[in-house]
């Protein structure tokens, strides 16, 4: 009974270890954002409130709190109040299968960093992910109004496209690591990182990612110069910021993916597991930033030519190559 307790736990402990972070690292990604944003732009960005605009995040959250929280008349009620819970859950959801460090002793025993070390950790995680195209379409379609329903279908359209090529490139990370479970992953690459053995992969994954999270180049569901808002323009208070926070939260979750899967997830020198694995983690989100600073909004047929035309042929080649070196070599 004891042990059981202290299972339990230890699970609570890392489950809102995991909570808080996610949450403060995404609070504080929208500041970076803006800042980074507004020195690439030649403009300050928020310096106004706390001491260098640090606490703009907490300003942020209580005028969203304090802000009117409408349902427009002819919207579908509950599906409507529902879409932003979904797509800020589902992004905290695939974070109960991500190692963030090597496992540490308490209370006298071996305890791993992961909430849950599943042996189907890659599938579940695509099982998960894909989900949140339930948030974006629903959120469309209740709100009755064009605009939302035109950013919805363009989300759907789009995840449904790159989800595909997001699958297959993980296909040659699951045959060098032999193995679905995420903690292995990461143990393979202990000498050296995926990034550099299959960079192909890691590439098509990475683009893909960004389609995932509906960031530029890849915002068609928003496109606030065509659609307002997309399919969150009839949203206003938190469930706006369910929105918006859910956006940030899914930066964090596939900054983490992207470093277990291709940059050795917590393994490096000299620094402590941990430190690693966060520092990898704010380098992609850094570069997601630098992204969106640098690159204009692709046109929908150009969305769908890269995925379908170039993405989904080049992953399954890179799978045919990467088996045939793995039998060769092995």
């Amino acid at each position: 009974m004891s042990d059981m307790l202290v299972t339990l736990a230890l699970i609570l402990g890392k489950l809102l270890f995991i909570f808080g972070v996610v949450l403060f690292m995404a609070a504080y990604l929208v500041l970076a954002e803006r800042k980074i944003l507004g020195r690439m732009q030649l403009r300050y960005g928020p310096n106004r409130v706390g001491p260098f605009g640090l606490m703009q995040p907490l300003a942020d959250v209580i005028k969203l709190l304090t802000k009117e929280d409408f349902v427009p008349a002819r919207a579908d009620k509950w599906l409507f109040l529902i879409a932003p819970g979904i797509t800020a859950v589902t992004a905290l959801l695939v974070f109960a299968v991500i190692p963030f460090g090597s496992p540490l002793e308490i209370f006298g025993r071996q305890v791993p960093l992961v909430v849950v070390d599943l042996n189907i950790g890659v599938l579940y995680f695509l099982g998960v992910s894909s989900m949140a195209v339930y948030g974006v379409v629903l959120g469309g379609w209740a709100s009755n109004s064009k605009y939302s329903l035109l950013g919805g279908v363009r989300g759907l359209s789009q995840m449904v496209s790159y989800e595909l090529s997001l699958g297959l490139s993980l296909v040659p990370v699951i045959m060098m690591a032999r193995s679905f479970s995420l903690t292995d992953i990461v143990m393979a690459q202990q000498s050296i990182p995926f990034v550099l053995l299959n960079p192909v992969a890691f590439g098509v994954f990475f683009i893909c990612v960004l389609a995932e999270s509906n960031r530029i180049p890849f915002d068609l569901p928003e496109a606030e110069n065509e659609l307002v808002g997309g399919f969150h323009t009839e949203y206003s208070g938190m469930r706006f910021g369910l929105f918006f926070v859910g956006e940030y939260i899914n930066m964090v979750v596939l900054g983490s993916l992207v470093t277990v899967f291709f940059l050795g997830g917590w393994n490096g020198p000299w620094l402590p597991p941990l430190l690693w694995f966060l520092f990898k983690v704010l380098a992609v989100c850094a570069m997601f930033i630098w992204i969106r600073a640098s690159m204009p909004r692709l046109r929908y047929d150009q969305l769908m030519n890269l995925g379908w035309k170039i993405l989904l042929p080049l992953s399954l080649v890179n799978i045919l190559v990467t088996g045939a070196v793995l039998l060769g070599l092995g």
